[in-house]
Protein backbone atom coordinates (compact mmCIF):
# COMPACT_ATOMS: atom_id res chain seq x y z
CA UNK A 1 0.00 0.00 0.00
CA UNK A 2 2.69 2.38 0.99
CA UNK A 3 4.79 1.41 -2.41
CA UNK A 4 0.99 2.29 -4.29
CA UNK A 5 0.72 5.14 -2.55
CA UNK A 6 4.39 6.34 -3.49
CA UNK A 7 4.09 5.97 -6.83
CA UNK A 8 0.75 7.64 -7.02
CA UNK A 9 2.34 10.95 -5.63
CA UNK A 10 5.93 10.82 -7.41
CA UNK A 11 4.58 9.55 -10.99
CA UNK A 12 1.30 10.53 -11.02
CA UNK A 13 0.59 13.93 -9.12
CA UNK A 14 3.87 15.20 -9.32
CA UNK A 15 4.51 13.71 -13.20
CA UNK A 16 8.60 12.42 -12.08
CA UNK A 17 10.25 9.90 -14.33
CA UNK A 18 11.06 6.93 -12.24
CA UNK A 19 14.62 6.44 -13.61
CA UNK A 20 15.77 9.87 -13.21
CA UNK A 21 16.87 10.91 -9.15
CA UNK A 22 14.62 13.36 -8.61
CA UNK A 23 11.53 10.93 -9.19
CA UNK A 24 13.78 8.15 -7.38
CA UNK A 25 14.55 10.52 -4.00
CA UNK A 26 10.64 11.89 -3.91
CA UNK A 27 9.25 8.23 -4.15
CA UNK A 28 11.91 7.11 -1.60
CA UNK A 29 10.81 10.20 0.52
CA UNK A 30 6.94 9.49 0.47
CA UNK A 31 7.63 5.81 1.01
CA UNK A 32 9.70 5.80 3.62
CA UNK A 33 7.72 8.16 5.70
CA UNK A 34 4.40 6.76 5.28
CA UNK A 35 6.04 3.34 6.44
CA UNK A 36 7.69 4.92 9.59
CA UNK A 37 5.33 7.26 10.63
CA UNK A 38 2.49 4.69 11.01
CA UNK A 39 4.63 1.61 12.26
CA UNK A 40 5.85 4.05 15.00
CA UNK A 41 2.65 5.33 16.21
CA UNK A 42 1.62 1.73 15.97
CA UNK A 43 4.17 0.61 18.20
CA UNK A 44 4.30 2.85 20.54
CA UNK A 45 1.19 3.43 21.33
CA UNK A 46 1.12 -0.67 22.25
CA UNK A 47 4.86 -0.40 24.46
CA UNK A 48 3.23 2.49 25.98
CA UNK A 49 0.29 0.80 27.66
CA UNK A 50 2.14 -2.24 28.48
CA UNK A 51 4.99 -0.04 30.20
CA UNK A 52 2.08 1.57 32.64
CA UNK A 53 2.02 -1.74 34.54
CA UNK A 54 5.22 -0.99 35.70
CA UNK A 55 6.56 2.08 37.72
CA UNK A 56 10.51 3.21 37.58
CA UNK A 57 10.52 2.59 41.39
CA UNK A 58 9.83 -1.21 41.04
CA UNK A 59 12.32 -1.55 38.59
CA UNK A 60 15.16 0.19 40.66
CA UNK A 61 14.40 -2.04 43.48
CA UNK A 62 14.60 -5.26 41.25
CA UNK A 63 17.76 -4.07 39.51
CA UNK A 64 19.62 -3.37 43.08
CA UNK A 65 18.69 -7.08 44.31
CA UNK A 66 19.06 -9.18 41.67
CA UNK A 67 22.16 -11.79 42.11
CA UNK A 68 24.21 -13.65 39.62
CA UNK A 69 24.40 -11.05 36.66
CA UNK A 70 20.72 -11.10 35.59
CA UNK A 71 20.62 -7.28 36.61
CA UNK A 72 22.49 -6.34 33.81
CA UNK A 73 20.41 -8.44 31.41
CA UNK A 74 17.11 -7.03 32.68
CA UNK A 75 18.66 -3.47 32.52
CA UNK A 76 19.71 -3.66 29.21
CA UNK A 77 16.95 -4.89 28.05
CA UNK A 78 15.01 -2.24 30.24
CA UNK A 79 17.22 0.09 28.25
CA UNK A 80 16.11 -1.40 25.21
CA UNK A 81 11.79 -0.85 25.84
CA UNK A 82 12.83 2.45 27.03
CA UNK A 83 11.89 4.98 24.06
CA UNK A 84 15.10 7.38 24.75
CA UNK A 85 17.73 9.62 23.10
CA UNK A 86 21.69 9.05 25.09
CA UNK A 87 20.80 12.26 26.98
CA UNK A 88 17.42 11.78 28.11
CA UNK A 89 18.55 8.35 29.42
CA UNK A 90 21.09 10.41 31.96
CA UNK A 91 18.37 11.36 34.06
CA UNK A 92 16.80 7.84 34.58
CA UNK A 93 21.07 6.36 34.97
CA UNK A 94 21.06 8.83 38.17
CA UNK A 95 17.81 7.42 39.50
CA UNK A 96 19.45 4.09 39.26
CA UNK A 97 22.49 5.16 40.73
CA UNK A 98 20.96 7.25 43.82
CA UNK A 99 18.21 3.95 44.39
CA UNK A 100 21.75 1.78 45.30
CA UNK A 101 21.75 -0.11 41.93
CA UNK A 102 24.97 -1.48 41.66
CA UNK A 103 27.35 1.42 38.54
CA UNK A 104 27.41 -1.64 36.08
CA UNK A 105 24.00 -2.07 36.08
CA UNK A 106 23.05 1.23 35.78
CA UNK A 107 25.64 1.84 32.78
CA UNK A 108 24.07 -1.44 31.15
CA UNK A 109 20.75 0.62 31.04
CA UNK A 110 22.79 3.70 29.99
CA UNK A 111 24.75 1.56 26.95
CA UNK A 112 21.50 0.16 25.37
CA UNK A 113 18.54 2.53 25.77
CA UNK A 114 19.68 4.95 23.12
CA UNK A 115 20.82 2.01 20.43
CA UNK A 116 17.86 -0.07 20.70
CA UNK A 117 13.94 0.70 21.42
CA UNK A 118 11.24 -0.32 19.49
CA UNK A 119 11.01 2.87 16.97
CA UNK A 120 14.78 1.35 15.84
CA UNK A 121 13.40 -2.73 16.08
CA UNK A 122 10.60 -1.24 13.91
CA UNK A 123 12.57 0.79 11.54
CA UNK A 124 15.48 -1.85 11.38
CA UNK A 125 12.62 -4.44 10.22
CA UNK A 126 10.85 -2.58 7.80
CA UNK A 127 14.00 -1.71 6.32
CA UNK A 128 16.16 -4.47 6.48
CA UNK A 129 14.16 -7.66 7.30
CA UNK A 130 13.42 -9.38 10.42
CA UNK A 131 17.13 -11.03 10.33
CA UNK A 132 19.13 -8.21 10.75
CA UNK A 133 16.76 -6.17 13.02
CA UNK A 134 16.73 -9.03 15.49
CA UNK A 135 20.88 -9.37 15.50
CA UNK A 136 20.86 -5.44 15.39
CA UNK A 137 19.03 -5.79 18.74
CA UNK A 138 20.38 -8.52 20.46
CA UNK A 139 24.19 -7.20 19.90
CA UNK A 140 22.92 -4.00 21.24
CA UNK A 141 21.40 -5.80 24.44
CA UNK A 142 24.85 -7.69 24.26
CA UNK A 143 26.73 -4.69 24.48
CA UNK A 144 25.00 -2.86 27.01
CA UNK A 145 25.76 -6.65 29.54
CA UNK A 146 28.88 -6.55 28.62
CA UNK A 147 29.85 -2.70 28.92
CA UNK A 148 28.43 -2.86 32.24
CA UNK A 149 29.93 -6.06 33.44
CA UNK A 150 33.33 -4.56 32.51
CA UNK A 151 32.26 -0.97 34.06
CA UNK A 152 31.88 -2.97 37.34
CA UNK A 153 35.20 -4.60 37.71
CA UNK A 154 37.09 -1.08 36.87
CA UNK A 155 35.73 -0.32 40.59
CA UNK A 156 35.39 3.03 40.03
CA UNK A 157 32.09 3.88 41.74
CA UNK A 158 34.11 6.86 43.66
CA UNK A 159 34.40 8.20 40.94
CA UNK A 160 30.42 9.06 40.32
CA UNK A 161 29.71 12.40 41.61
CA UNK A 162 26.38 12.46 44.07
CA UNK A 163 24.94 15.33 43.18
CA UNK A 164 21.59 14.08 43.70
CA UNK A 165 21.06 13.51 47.31
CA UNK A 166 16.99 13.43 46.84
CA UNK A 167 17.13 10.96 44.28
CA UNK A 168 15.26 10.89 40.78
CA UNK A 169 11.55 12.09 41.16
CA UNK A 170 8.95 9.48 40.99
CA UNK A 171 6.72 8.95 38.08
CA UNK A 172 3.61 8.31 39.37
CA UNK A 173 1.86 5.64 37.10
CA UNK A 174 -1.56 5.04 36.02
CA UNK A 175 -3.88 2.41 37.87
CA UNK A 176 -7.21 2.03 35.90
CA UNK A 177 -7.72 0.55 32.25
CA UNK A 178 -8.68 4.22 30.95
CA UNK A 179 -5.85 6.06 32.96
CA UNK A 180 -3.54 3.03 30.90
CA UNK A 181 -5.21 4.28 27.71
CA UNK A 182 -4.59 7.92 28.65
CA UNK A 183 -1.08 7.39 29.76
CA UNK A 184 -0.53 5.51 26.19
CA UNK A 185 -1.74 7.94 24.28
CA UNK A 186 -0.51 11.12 25.96
CA UNK A 187 3.36 9.51 25.73
CA UNK A 188 2.30 8.18 21.98
CA UNK A 189 1.27 11.43 20.91
CA UNK A 190 4.72 12.98 22.92
CA UNK A 191 7.25 10.85 21.74
CA UNK A 192 5.72 11.43 17.93
CA UNK A 193 5.62 14.75 18.23
CA UNK A 194 9.31 14.60 19.02
CA UNK A 195 10.98 11.93 16.84
CA UNK A 196 8.51 12.65 13.69
CA UNK A 197 10.15 15.87 12.50
CA UNK A 198 13.60 14.10 12.56
CA UNK A 199 12.32 11.33 11.11
CA UNK A 200 11.38 13.76 7.97
CA UNK A 201 14.57 15.17 8.11
CA UNK A 202 16.61 11.85 8.18
CA UNK A 203 14.32 10.48 5.50
CA UNK A 204 14.85 13.44 3.16
CA UNK A 205 18.77 13.44 3.14
CA UNK A 206 18.41 9.47 3.25
CA UNK A 207 16.18 10.38 0.11
CA UNK A 208 19.13 12.65 -1.37
CA UNK A 209 21.88 9.97 -0.87
CA UNK A 210 19.68 7.66 -2.62
CA UNK A 211 18.85 9.49 -5.70
CA UNK A 212 21.97 11.81 -5.84
CA UNK A 213 25.23 10.72 -3.94
CA UNK A 214 27.43 8.52 -6.23
CA UNK A 215 28.65 5.73 -4.18
CA UNK A 216 32.51 6.75 -4.90
CA UNK A 217 31.75 9.84 -2.91
CA UNK A 218 30.90 8.05 0.17
CA UNK A 219 33.62 5.32 -0.54
CA UNK A 220 36.06 7.88 -0.43
CA UNK A 221 35.82 8.12 3.25
CA UNK A 222 34.14 4.99 4.45
CA UNK A 223 35.94 2.36 2.06
CA UNK A 224 34.30 -0.80 2.86
CA UNK A 225 37.22 -3.34 1.99
CA UNK A 226 39.03 -1.57 4.30
CA UNK A 227 40.24 -2.96 7.62
CA UNK A 228 39.95 0.40 9.29
CA UNK A 229 36.57 1.27 7.69
CA UNK A 230 35.00 0.72 11.13
CA UNK A 231 36.69 2.15 13.63
CA UNK A 232 36.80 5.12 10.78
CA UNK A 233 33.38 5.72 10.87
CA UNK A 234 32.84 5.35 14.84
CA UNK A 235 35.34 8.30 14.89
CA UNK A 236 33.24 10.43 12.21
CA UNK A 237 29.57 9.46 13.86
CA UNK A 238 31.33 10.76 17.92
CA UNK A 239 31.07 14.51 17.28
CA UNK A 240 27.47 14.42 15.45
CA UNK A 241 24.49 13.66 17.63
CA UNK A 242 21.10 11.96 16.92
CA UNK A 243 18.63 8.99 17.69
CA UNK A 244 19.26 6.09 15.93
CA UNK A 245 15.60 6.13 15.04
CA UNK A 246 16.36 8.91 12.80
CA UNK A 247 19.30 7.66 11.32
CA UNK A 248 18.11 3.96 9.86
CA UNK A 249 16.99 5.33 6.66
CA UNK A 250 19.99 7.14 6.44
CA UNK A 251 22.08 3.92 7.18
CA UNK A 252 19.80 1.97 4.54
CA UNK A 253 21.04 4.30 1.56
CA UNK A 254 24.26 4.67 2.65
CA UNK A 255 24.02 0.69 2.75
CA UNK A 256 22.35 1.29 -0.94
CA UNK A 257 25.61 3.17 -1.95
CA UNK A 258 28.11 0.25 -1.00
CA UNK A 259 28.89 0.52 2.04
CA UNK A 260 29.05 -2.47 4.30
CA UNK A 261 26.27 -3.37 6.61
CA UNK A 262 28.16 -3.40 9.43
CA UNK A 263 30.21 0.12 8.91
CA UNK A 264 26.94 1.69 8.23
CA UNK A 265 25.37 0.16 11.62
CA UNK A 266 28.57 1.39 13.26
CA UNK A 267 28.49 4.76 12.48
CA UNK A 268 25.18 4.77 12.97
CA UNK A 269 25.19 3.51 16.86
CA UNK A 270 28.58 6.23 17.31
CA UNK A 271 26.18 9.52 16.54
CA UNK A 272 23.49 8.00 18.92
CA UNK A 273 25.63 6.45 21.63
CA UNK A 274 28.58 8.10 21.80
CA UNK A 275 27.72 11.94 21.51
CA UNK A 276 29.27 15.67 22.70
CA UNK A 277 26.42 16.25 23.99
CA UNK A 278 25.71 13.28 26.81
CA UNK A 279 29.33 13.86 27.45
CA UNK A 280 28.60 16.81 28.96
CA UNK A 281 25.98 15.85 30.86
CA UNK A 282 27.39 12.37 32.06
CA UNK A 283 30.31 15.14 33.00
CA UNK A 284 28.40 16.50 35.94
CA UNK A 285 27.83 13.44 37.56
CA UNK A 286 30.92 11.50 37.10
CA UNK A 287 34.76 12.03 36.99
CA UNK A 288 36.90 12.46 33.85
CA UNK A 289 38.57 9.21 34.39
CA UNK A 290 35.48 7.29 34.26
CA UNK A 291 33.88 9.18 31.17
CA UNK A 292 36.60 8.49 29.58
CA UNK A 293 36.51 5.08 30.32
CA UNK A 294 32.98 4.59 29.26
CA UNK A 295 33.51 6.02 26.05
CA UNK A 296 36.40 3.83 25.11
CA UNK A 297 34.47 0.09 26.32
CA UNK A 298 31.30 1.43 24.16
CA UNK A 299 33.30 2.63 21.61
CA UNK A 300 35.01 -0.75 21.15
CA UNK A 301 32.23 -2.57 21.32
CA UNK A 302 30.29 -0.93 19.14
CA UNK A 303 33.49 -1.83 16.84
CA UNK A 304 33.70 -4.91 17.56
CA UNK A 305 29.33 -4.73 16.49
CA UNK A 306 30.66 -3.12 13.05
CA UNK A 307 33.36 -5.62 12.49
CA UNK A 308 30.37 -8.92 13.97
CA UNK A 309 28.08 -7.53 10.89
CA UNK A 310 30.45 -6.95 8.25
CA UNK A 311 31.37 -10.38 8.91
CA UNK A 312 27.58 -11.88 8.91
CA UNK A 313 26.55 -9.78 5.97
Amino acid sequence: MFAYIADLIAYNLFRLDGSSALGQSIHFFVYDVLKIGISILLVITVISFLRSYVSPRRVREMLSKTRFGLGYLIASFFGAISPFCSCSSIPLFIGFIEAGVPMGVAFAFLITSPLVNEIVFVLMLGTFGLQTALLYAGFGILLGVVGGMVLQRTGLEKDIINKYANGAPEIEMPKTFEERVKFAYEETAWIFKKVFPFIILAVAIGAVIHGYVPTDFIARYIRSESIFAVPIAVLIGVPLYAGCSTLVPVVFAITQKGIAMGTALAFMMAIAGLSFPEAILLKSVMKIRLLIIFFLIVAAGIIGVGYLFNFIY
